[in-house]
């Protein structure tokens, strides 16, 4: 059995649809910064809304994760088995009126940009009904790794926001967080679309007496009309045949510098410079890089 360091890092994808060069850049991140640190790497599934999920997506991330030459270090965990934690969570955040239910319409809710707190002192029953976590009037800030010093004012910027739907689905928020702490994550690292929902869940993780991971936003890869790269904007899912190419453009698009040696290297050998070379420092300190400029 391999000895690890404290590091434990992550992938998450989530089932609505197939990975993208996008997706590639995240997995190789978190996957290099973990092995290079000789920390554990886990796998899970973000597969908390069916209605949304494509048929066969889990089986194709599998395998393309493979194909691509990762390996993870414990059984892949899947969100959908983990409701009975989430409903416990909520059910406590209710009775230490720390959360309150809201049957608010979209409708009703259409011309306000932050949630103006209409249900908040309403007392309305669970039932039918969206659960919301109060937030305070306090500015969380951290540092990312990659994008610096993120903050936001809670209250204003977000407000009081869902943690399980109205038709009874967790939401994301709560669940990535109890996740994380469930498996020990001592490192986040995922693309910077996520960067504005981290202080959401530092929020989170302090009310529920978590410890606080490291986070490392990689830059969004941007298509030409302005969408990242992802499942809603028809981006082409990766191929198994072109596992070597799209390493090495992958590796290059997170600024690190293969040899011209490596052009032509299978995806072994790639997987291999890439941990022992790794410099996170490298990646480029934007929010999003051009498609088009990376090649």
């Amino acid at each position: 059995m391999p000895t690890f360091s404290g590091y434990t890092g992550r992938f998450a994808p989530t089932p609505s649809g197939y990975l993208h060069f996008g997706s590639l850049m995240a997995a190789l991140a978190s996957y290099l910064d973990a092995r290079a640190a000789n920390g554990r790497w886990l796998l899970r599934m973000e597969d908390l809304d069916p209605p949304r999920e494509v048929p066969g997506a889990q089986a194709a991330i599998l395998s393309t994760l493979e194909a691509y030459g990762f390996e993870w270090d414990a059984a892949l965990l899947r969100q959908s088995e983990r409701t009975e934690a989430y409903r416990h969570t909520v059910q406590s955040l209710l009775m230490q009126g720390l959360a309150y239910p809201c049957d608010c319409s979209r409708k009703r809710l259409a011309p306000w940009p932050i949630y103006p707190g209409f249900c908040r002192d309403a007392q309305k029953p669970d039932r039918d009904a969206a659960i919301r976590l109060r937030v305070p009037k306090l500015e969380y800030a951290f540092e990312d790794r990659v994008q610096g010093r993120f903050s936001q004012q809670l209250a204003r910027d977000v407000g009081d926001f869902v943690i399980r739907r109205r038709d009874g689905l967790f939401a994301y928020q709560l669940a990535v967080v109890l996740d994380d702490a469930w498996q020990g994550m001592t490192d986040v690292v995922r693309g910077a679309d996520l960067l504005d929902s981290t202080p959401r869940q530092l929020y989170l993780q302090e009310l529920l007496g978590l410890p606080h991971p490291r986070y490392l936003h990689v830059p969004l890869v941007i298509q030409p009309d302005g969408h990242k790269l992802g499942k809603s904007y028809r981006s082409p899912p990766l191929d198994a045949e072109q596992a070597p190419s799209l390493l090495l453009r992958a590796l290059r698009a997170l600024g690190q510098r293969p040899p011209r040696e490596l052009h032509g290297a299978g995806r072994a050998e790639l997987m291999a410079w890439g941990i022992e070379h790794w410099d996170a420092s490298r990646i480029p300190r934007v929010p999003t890089l051009a498609e088009a400029q990376l090649k």
